[in-house]
């Protein structure tokens, strides 16, 4: 499904870039996205033979690339699917900190740290305030590791 996740965001973003900018080269989306050129060009070919593109010559080497009303309807199901996978990590990441949490709490705790950032980081720091966990930033307390989508425990020594 990871897989699956990123085909469908990569497509929804040039989708969103083309439908902002009908005139950006492939270099330009492979920028903005982070992605090599051929990688664009293939979700490219694959949104052009699916409907969902029109590419039209409007230079001898430069292609402009249209919308079509399939691929509007198209990016309005691959937005609607990416803010309902964005909430089901949510509550997911909210579920899996909660239980460590209690653990911290079992422990005697009434302190963390938390080792990261980004949004992982503040769903950690949002879910700590509702229960009641202080997070400081040193001392002889449990730290919730958070790298990337994966969040774990080290309760070090009490």
């Amino acid at each position: 499904m990871e897989l699956d996740q990123t085909h469908e965001t990569r497509e929804l973003a040039l989708l969103e870039h083309i439908e902002n900018d009908p005139d950006i080269t492939q270099a330009n989306l492979a920028d903005k996205l982070g992605i090599a050129v051929g990688t664009v060009n293939w979700h490219l070919k694959r949104l052009i033979a699916k409907g969902y593109v029109k590419a039209q010559r409007a230079q001898r080497k430069k292609l402009l690339y249209i919308i079509t009303p399939e691929g509007l309807s198209l990016r309005a199901k691959l937005t609607v699917n990416y803010v309902e996978n964005q909430m089901k990590l949510y509550r997911q990441t909210r579920q899996k900190v909660k239980a460590l949490l209690n653990e911290v709490k079992k422990a005697g705790y009434s302190t963390v740290i938390i080792s990261g950032e980004g949004e992982i980081a503040e769903v950690c720091q949002l879910t700590c305030l509702e229960l009641g966990i202080t997070v400081v930033e040193d001392g002889m307390t449990p730290k919730l590791l958070v790298e990337g989508y994966d969040i774990k425990l080290d309760l070090g020594e009490k």
